[in-house]
């Protein structure tokens, strides 16, 4: 890279928009582009989207981010893209397959989300091959093979003409440059592949780009006891023959025609992409906390948690976790030679805006937030602090309103498992729970079950917790970024519920930082993700858990969080309507 070079794009494909971020070297913003996505849901349970809608919002972010910085093309000395796990099918000629029940070959893209394939995974699990291991123990619907089990087992014309399947992060980068190159991150996070088999990652970046071999290996007895040998037998071609480390530069950067796209120059290099949580571990959790550096040997006391429609839970270490119903361990999938453990829930911020949506109040709520300048959230939260105003005898100030607020929720319960409950329990037929309903229908009822649905998630994030540090880490810091951390009543709701300080970073886009962090080592800027991380990371503000009464408020709510799931469990038996999976004792 030049001089004149001091840009570097980071490009993210979230569930509901593409976004593309620049920043500079040092990890500051100066521009951010949105762009929404369509998304199709034909059968319950089944949510799809466009690759070529996926790569024109991509386009139109990169354009707008670069106009809002005032950037020229030339000043750009690297991007790299971050997505969903999302699965995208191609044929020969590289144009959209379809993955839909409508046949529509626009809807070729199986959203993570999508559920179609429980059954598939549920006899992957049943099978019980060893590299289950290295995903807590079993797959989920969300990860890729069952839902190419699906694919091969319900659309049969699909499964003979696809050439290609790709996880979208590598469908953005195969689309800007031409070169099928698949990440260590995806294909070891989401299809089972063995990264620490067959050559290890080092932690300085690897000469020779995509030019080199494999890291790692296909374990092709899984593929063929799962019913899928046939995408072995090419060589790996359609799932990926050539699979390297996040942010090396891939073939010559840019296509002309993928520049004209972008807005940006051709041959611009780009790195190896990333999952969208992983890029947000990358753009947080390498930051200084009080004064000390990220080190490998400390790294355990520490866990990214990224936020937005579900929400994802990173911890690394040196030495490999096995926990049961977490996923991983995963072997340099988001910091190159550290073993990442990835706790996560399915649904998180879709659970918050079900319970606003669903209420016959939330038109009115959001014509009041129109009006008033406010979001529903803040109209929400300033109706809790009402309802815990000061009564009764005084606390001291700072605990007395924590614990008056918590305390609203002490006979309403929420089990937040609407969309499954990924971990720890790794229970996709977990459904959600609310006990404490009354004949309430106001505003002020819609806010305390906000509240408790708040809690919920924060008590889902504490039981991966636990179960991570019954297991080797000794987790005192979140270092959170997304959606909910703009919302100061789920921040302190989840340091007060977890009892760990929680550390918003300074850069509040980390998953567009994050893209842009192995932007800049595509670039040459810097010699490895470790060196990026930390010249580009940054912590804004913490905040610290409450103790005393709050704490032990909420450690009795976090049994009757648990003791929930349990009673489901127990009906679910009693009423014989489905295999009760997990267990009640989990």
């Amino acid at each position: 890279m030049n001089r004149k070079q001091r840009f570097v794009i980071g490009v993210d494909v979230g569930t509901g928009s593409v976004r593309a971020g620049v920043f500079d070297l040092k990890g500051k913003s100066y521009g951010i582009g949105v762009k929404p996505i369509k998304m199709w849901r034909p059968k319950p349970d089944f949510v799809e989207q466009s690759s070529d809608d996926i790569w024109r919002a991509c386009g139109a972010a990169v354009k707008s981010a670069l106009k809002q910085a005032g950037a020229k093309r030339d000043d750009v000395a690297g991007l790299s893209f971050d997505a969903t796990c999302s699965l995208v099918c191609l044929d020969a000629r590289d144009k959209p397959l379809t993955v839909s029940p409508t046949g529509k070959h626009e809807q070729n893209v199986v959203v993570w989300m999508d559920h179609r394939a429980i059954d598939q995974a549920a006899r992957i699990n049943a099978a019980g091959h060893k590299v289950l291991r290295y995903v807590g123990g079993g797959v989920s619907p969300e990860m890729e093979p069952p839902k190419l089990l699906w694919l091969k087992e319900n659309l049969t014309r699909t499964w003979s003409k696809a050439a290609r399947y790709l996880d979208l992060a590598d469908f953005m980068t195969y689309r800007a440059t031409g070169v099928d190159v698949r990440s260590l991150c995806t294909t070891v996070c989401k299809w089972t592949y063995q990264g620490h088999l067959g050559g290890k990652v080092t932690r300085k970046k690897v000469s020779g780009g995509t030019r080199g071999r494999s890291v790692g290996r296909w374990e092709d007895t899984f593929w063929a006891q799962i019913g899928l040998d046939d995408l072995v037998t090419d060589g790996h071609r359609r799932i990926g023959d050539r699979i390297r480390p996040m942010g090396e530069p891939v073939g010559e950067g840019l296509t002309p025609e993928a520049a004209r796209s972008l807005g940006l120059a051709a041959k611009t290099p780009v790195g190896v992409g990333i999952i969208d949580a992983h890029a947000g571990g990358l753009g947080m959790i390498g930051a200084k906390i009080d004064g000390q550096a990220f080190r490998v040997d400390s790294a355990q006391r520490r866990v990214a948690l990224i936020g937005g429609t579900s929400s994802c839970h990173m911890a690394v270490s040196p030495k490999p976790q096995f926990i049961r119903g977490v996923w991983g361990p995963y072997y340099s999938a988001m910091v190159p030679g550290l073993w990442l453990t990835e706790g996560g829930q399915s649904a998180t911020g879709a659970l918050v805006d079900y319970c606003i949506e669903s209420s016959r109040h939330a038109a009115a709520l959001g014509t009041q937030a129109r009006r008033s300048g406010k979001t529903v959230y803040e109209l929400l939260n300033d109706r809790l602090k009402a309802m815990a105003g000061p009564r009764g005898k005084v606390r001291p100030a700072a605990e007395s309103a924590r614990l008056r607020m918590a305390e609203l929720t002490s006979r309403f319960h929420v089990l937040g498992d609407h969309h499954g409950n990924r971990s720890p329990r790794a229970n996709p037929l977990a459904r959600g729970m609310v006990s404490g309903l009354t004949l309430n229908d106001t505003i002020d009822a819609l806010a305390l079950e906000y509240l408790a649905t708040l809690q919920a998630v924060a008590y889902g994030t504490r039981h991966i917790i636990e179960a991570m540090n019954g297991k080797g880490f000794d987790i005192e810091h979140v270092l959170a970024c997304g959606g909910g951390t703009k919302n100061p009543v789920f921040v302190q709701q989840h340091a007060d519920v977890t009892g760990c300080e929680i550390l918003l970073p300074a850069e509040p886009e980390a998953v567009l930082l994050g893209a842009a962090v192995l932007a800049a080592v595509a670039a040459g800027a810097y010699p490895d993700c470790i060196a990026a991380m930390s010249a580009m990371n940054r912590i804004g503000r913490s905040v610290k858990p409450a103790g005393g009464a709050v704490r032990s408020y909420h450690n009795r709510k976090f049994e009757v969080y648990k003791r929930m799931y349990g009673d489901q469990q127990r009906y679910d038996v009693m009423m014989a309507c489905i295999e009760s999976v997990g267990g009640c004792c989990r």
